[in-house]
């Protein structure tokens, strides 16, 4: 595994994830469409999933006018959906690619910013199951797909207040702290049986519409762009991690 620093730093090879099939969910904006650009510019077939088509379809255009391979738009409601519309998903992937060689969770929301005593209990459910449930949900239903791969990817997105509590950010640093325990727990019980990796990754402070949600106040441009990050996550992605498993690394040096 490269340090820290060599990761923040990486290079991706030419054609780095040639021949390579990656879902990546909120595909539309911010971070899921810097990765999607990215991941096709280093060689990837990518899967753009989220919720707004009109979003998806303006990163397919980008694609194609690139000249890159051709992605596919798969819409999903992550709030919504189903083990049985993750399964329909799997199939889909398996009748058009054969596999899936990497799957990036980036999807997910903010919630509110205020005292845990008092959080809406709808709100809450509805961060959990976003940022937390469905993910476990659409993993382990893509697992088929992606133990096919020769070396398959699941990068999941985690978070500083994932790893030490703050106040006031309430459901997304408890979802944010359970995606770090899923991330160790599953990488665990797959180490060395077969071709899937498990890790995680915290962007860090990113110019992101999600972070002018939580701080207001703060300039957008004292911030790393969500294309300033792309190392890590091609990094990760690609061959170069082949044996990282069930790590949590930094997009930024803190």
């Amino acid at each position: 595994m490269l340090s820290a620093k060599n990761i923040i730093s990486y290079k991706a090879p030419a054609n780095h994830l040639s021949d390579r099939v990656i879902l990546i969910t909120g595909a539309g904006d911010g971070i899921g469409k810097a990765a999607a650009l990215a991941c096709a510019k280093a060689g990837a077939t990518v899967i753009l999933a989220g919720r707004t088509t009109a979003k998806l379809e303006a990163v397919y255009t980008s694609i194609l006018a690139d000249n890159l391979a051709k992605p596919s738009i798969y819409p999903i409601d992550l709030e919504g959906a189903t083990e049985e519309d993750y399964l329909a998903l799997s199939a889909s992937i398996e009748q058009q690619f054969g596999r899936l060689d990497g799957l990036l969770h980036n999807a997910g929301i903010l919630g509110q910013r205020t005292p845990l005593n008092n959080y809406s209990m709808e709100l809450w459910n509805k961060v959990l199951q976003i940022n937390l449930t469905s993910q476990f949900q659409m993993t382990q239903c893509l697992m088929n797909v992606l133990e096919k791969s020769t070396d398959a990817s699941i990068v999941f997105t985690t978070s500083s207040v994932g790893k030490i509590g703050r106040a006031f950010w309430g459901a997304y640093a408890v979802s944010k702290f359970a995606i770090e325990g899923m991330v160790q727990t599953w990488a665990s019980e797959i180490e060395d049986l077969g071709s899937v990796r498990i890790n995680s990754i915290n962007p860090g402070g990113t110019r992101t519409n999600m972070r002018a949600q939580a701080f207001p106040a703060e300039n957008p441009y004292s911030l790393a762009t969500a294309e300033d990050i792309m190392p890590a996550y091609l990094y990760l992605l690609g061959p170069d991690s082949i044996e990282v498993n069930g790590q949590s690394i930094d997009a930024q040096i803190r």
